[in-house]
Parts: structure tokens; C-alpha cells; sequence
């Protein structure tokens, strides 16, 4: 057994006690205490937080940017009709549809750890889904490997693993013997047997917590080029134009239940852990 074990911050090193006592009241306290073989404590100075750094957040900054837009939206309207009432009315309008906007906007990934804008764009089309029953996962790992699933998907419809790709939009998107994926002359090959890979991994590793096969249909959803056909299935992924990710996940019959959707996104956020930790 492990006698010393790793906090839980990740960090197995002691902490640093904080006394507000005066250096005087310390000293005197620790000689009048001291064992010839104790150890002595460390203490550090308290650095307390400014309102200037305080408004320097983020946080802080929308709200303040929110409240200087509703107030320069009543001042105009306000002065434009002669109307105190009106322009208050515009102000609060104005940043209600501010925060809206934000919300819409903002990702559940933090910015620092964004892989790229295909997978902001696709994320964008998912949150879309939640109201119809569906919930998502991004950027889940694969355990034991460097692999990475951008999205699974688990709603009314089944499961899906969705890989979000920002490819050159100079290069065509082509397929071969309906076999091999081209993007201008390189051969996707390896992208497409990855793709399988993670939701083979994924597929396998919920089905032994669920207790019955769960199968996790993988698909390419690929930004930048024209996709010249709705959505075609090349060995076993379904490739398609970025924009049909959410029509590609809800075209199909309904399969699971409200509680198996439950069950099965607490498995998945379970056994495909955060990329980047809970954020």
C-alpha cells in the first residue's frame, strides 16, 4: 500500500499553512513549542485580491461590456423618440440578446484547448440536438492510445463517434472503386481506418459496462472542400459534408430508450475520460 498517496490536485507535495499571527507572536510561539526533532512550519504572506484584477477576468469583462452596450442602446433610442421609458425598454433588450448571442456562440471547450474550427463548428450543430434528446461528449480519449473521438454522440437514434476534419479546400474530395477516400492526391486511408478504430475501441468498451452490444457508428464529417455525394459509406465509415452532422445522426429510427441514453452517456464519460480533464 502506498503510504504516500497523491492529492487529489495532482500534486503529492505538502501544503504551505498560512497564519495571519504577527512574526513575533510566531517565533515565540514556535520556540515555546518546538521538539529538538520537529519539524518547523513555513508560513506565507496572504495575497489578497484586487478589484483592478478582479475586472481584468473574463467574467467580469463581458459583464461589463454587456452593461456599456444596453447603456449606449437606451441613451440613442432614448434621445432618438424622447422617450425614457423606450430606451430603458431598448436597453434591457439589448442585453438580453447580447447574452443570447454569447451563449450561442461560447463552447463547452475552453479556447486553449480547441483542436480546430471544424470541431467548433460541428459542436455548434450537436448543441442543437439536446432539446430532441440527445447528449454529446468531445474530445473523449481512447484509453492506452494518442487516439481521440472529437464527438460521441448518444440520443434517440443509437450512438455516434464523429471526427471533425478541416481539410485544404483546394484539393478535391474523391472516391475510388468506392473503396478508397482522396483528398487531392493524398490517400485517407489511415484517417479512415483511425475513424473505425475509435469506435470500434469505444463500442467495445461501453458494451462491457452496458451489459449488451452497443454498436458506435464512426463517420468523417469534413469541412473545406465540396463533398460531392450526401453521405457515403467508405469501409465501414460514413463520410460526409460537415454541415450534415446533425441530419446524418437524426435520419435514423429511433433505437434507444430515455433511460438507456442515460445509462450509456454515464458509461461513455466513464471509460472515454476527458482529453484535456474536466473543464
Amino acid at each position: 500500500m502506498d503510504s504516500d498517496p497523491q492529492r487529489e490536485d495532482g500534486h503529492n507535495t505538502s501544503p504551505i499553512w498560512v497564519s495571519d499571527r504577527p512574526e513575533g507572536e510566531q517565533a515565540a510561539a514556535a520556540s515555546a513549542s518546538a521538539k529538538p526533532s520537529a519539524p518547523t512550519t513555513t508560513y506565507a504572506p496572504i495575497e489578497r485580491a484586487s478589484v483592478r484584477g478582479l475586472l481584468q477576468q473574463p467574467r467580469f469583462r463581458r459583464l461589463r461590456n454587456r452593461a456599456l452596450l444596453a447603456l449606449a442602446v437606451g441613451v440613442v433610442v432614448g434621445f432618438l423618440v424622447s422617450d425614457w421609458r423606450l430606451g430603458v425598454t431598448a436597453a434591457i433588450v439589448a442585453a438580453i440578446l447580447d447574452t443570447v448571442y454569447r451563449a450561442r456562440s461560447s463552447s463547452t471547450v475552453p479556447a486553449w484547448r480547441r483542436a480546430s474550427v471544424a470541431e467548433r463548428r460541428t459542436e455548434a450543430q450537436l448543441r442543437r440536438l439536446e432539446r430532441n434528446g440527445y447528449r454529446t461528449l468531445h474530445a473523449r480519449a481512447i484509453p492506452g492510445s494518442e487516439a481521440q473521438i472529437d464527438h460521441l454522440v448518444v440520443g434517440p437514434t443509437g450512438v455516434y463517434a464523429v471526427d471533425s476534419e478541416k481539410w485544404d479546400k483546394r484539393l478535391a474530395v474523391r472516391v475510388q472503386m468506392g473503396k478508397k477516400l482522396f483528398h487531392g492526391p493524398f490517400d485517407m486511408k489511415p484517417r479512415i481506418t483511425e475513424a473505425k478504430w475509435e469506435a470500434s475501441q469505444a463500442s467495445e468498451l461501453i458494451t462491457k459496462s452496458f451489459g449488451r452490444e452497443i454498436s458506435v457508428v464512426p463517420s468523417l464529417a469534413i469541412y473545406g472542400p465540396p463533398v460531392p455525394w450526401k453521405i457515403m459509406t467508405i469501409r465501414g465509415v460514413d463520410v460526409y459534408e460537415g454541415a450534415r452532422a446533425r441530419r446524418w445522426i437524426t435520419k435514423r429510427e429511433r433505437a434507444l430508450t430515455d433511460a438507456e441514453i442515460d445509462r450509456i452517456y454515464e458509461i461513455a464519460a466513464q471509460v472515454l475520460p476527458a482529453r484535456y480533464g474536466d473543464g
